[in-house]
């Protein structure tokens, strides 16, 4: 029996938990306010603590892969078992990887993290496109196979992102929309529910960008992870904005509003229950 696609395990976790992922960026200065080392046994206790507060009430949690990477194999250890704690809260885990190349080096990376049985498969994981996204196959093809998802960088919040992802081509399309397009043609490619495995990064900052650079998001028939909630000043005014249409099919991510109510756990979870109410205003 094939296994329940991501996409709608997804769209089951956002109805019931809310539209709003939890950030794991154990980043030295959240350590520090937590009272914890910046070692691995801080960022162990502080991710687990994430985890243990808030699992099985959350959309998705997604822990940033550089923070755990930057302790070296130790840190890899503490993802490792981060995204075990995740499933055994039965909550979705996405990590916030980023990776992207070409051939073999990318079916090394889609084994990584998309495999049945690795243990840095959560349930999606974020990809870099700018080697082309049919460079991205073996991730798309793997991510449908096992019944997981990733999301792809498509329109980013930060200033510098702009120079390539609105570049136009000849054709006039500029670099996002092609993103969205390919990766909405392998959407309908493959058998899915309400949401396809292929979903996109599109920073919920990014104001009327989306519209203005003639984006489709609803053709995507795909997660939308937007990242920009919280700290960095979006709202539902600004999700309004950016996605329209297409806001349904919208996780927001939110981090440092969230994990600065820690570690106290009832903190973490008024917190997050604040975040989510905030949205559905």
């Amino acid at each position: 029996m094939s296994p329940r696609s991501f996409g709608d395990r997804l769209a089951d976790s956002m109805s019931e938990h809310g539209g709003l992922a939890v950030g794991i960026d154990p980043h030295p200065g959240l350590l520090a306010a937590w009272g914890l080392p910046d070692d691995p046994a801080g960022l162990r206790s502080f991710s687990l603590g994430v985890v243990e507060a808030l699992g099985g009430r959350v959309g998705a949690f997604k822990p940033q892969a550089a923070f755990f990477e930057r302790f070296g194999s130790a840190g890899i250890a503490v993802l490792e078992e981060t995204i075990d704690a995740c499933r055994g809260a039965q909550s979705l885990c996405i990590v916030d990887a980023k990776r992207g190349d070409i051939g073999s080096t990318m079916r090394g990376y889609a084994g990584a993290f998309l495999a049945e049985g690795s243990p840095l498969a959560g349930d999606a994981v974020t990809l870099s496109p700018y080697l082309g996204v049919g460079a991205l196959a073996p991730a798309l093809e793997l991510a449908a196979q096992t019944g997981r998802g990733v999301f792809v960088l498509a329109l980013t919040s930060n200033p510098e992102g702009a120079s390539i992802q609105h570049a136009r081509s000849a054709r006039g399309a500029c670099v996002a929309a092609g993103v969205v397009s390919e990766l909405a043609a392998f959407n309908r490619s493959v058998p899915h529910g309400r949401l396809g495995p292929a979903g996109v990064v599109v920073g919920a900052t990014v104001g009327r960008a989306v519209h203005d650079l003639g984006i489709d998001l609803e053709a995507l028939e795909g997660p939308i992870l937007a990242p920009g909630v919280g700290a960095q000043g979006a709202g539902p005014a600004e999700l309004d904005v950016v996605f329209a249409s297409a806001k349904h099919a919208v996780l927001a991510s939110s981090s440092r509003a969230i994990l600065a109510a820690g570690p106290d756990p009832e903190g973490l979870r008024r917190a997050y229950d604040a975040a989510v109410r905030g949205l559905a205003e």
